[in-house]
Formats: structure tokens, sequence, C-alpha cells
């Protein structure tokens, strides 16, 4: 099963994170399917490629719990 999850990049003390597309199994910070955006938590600056999200969630990608509230936040997903 396909997830939109977070990848976890960056330094100790310094997270940031890229939107990806990954099979469920795979571990957290494997290699990707598709790279779909980034989030940095600390300044709390994101972007997300809309058009390519959409498309992915079409396919049946599930997001997790996190990415779903992002994206809620972004006001790509309603409800």
């Amino acid at each position: 099963m396909l997830k939109l999850r977070l990848k976890r990049i960056g330094r100790k003390r310094a997270p940031s994170y890229r939107l990806v597309i990954m099979e469920n199994t795979t571990r957290r910070d494997g290699r990707p399917i598709a790279e779909v955006g980034y989030y940095d938590p600390i300044s709390k600056n994101y972007k997300f490629d809309t058009p390519e999200i959409k498309k992915w969630l079409t396919y049946g990608v599930k997001p997790t719990e996190t990415v779903f509230n992002l994206l809620k936040k972004a006001e790509i997903l309603e409800s």
C-alpha cells in the first residue's frame, strides 16, 4: 500500500522533512517513489506540489495523520 508521508532530512536538533510517496513497509528514510514537497517545522515553512499530490491521492495513496493535518492547513484537502 502506498502512503504519503514525511521523510526526515537535516541535522541533529534541526529537522526538516520531505513529503514523499512510499510503500508503507519501506523504512522512514528509504528510497521514495516520488517527492512532492517539503516541510520545515522550525520556521513553519512548507511547499507542496499541489497538482502532483492531488494526482497521487486519486490513485489511492493514503496520507498519514500528520501529513493529512498539514494538507488541511495548506488547504489542499477538505475535512
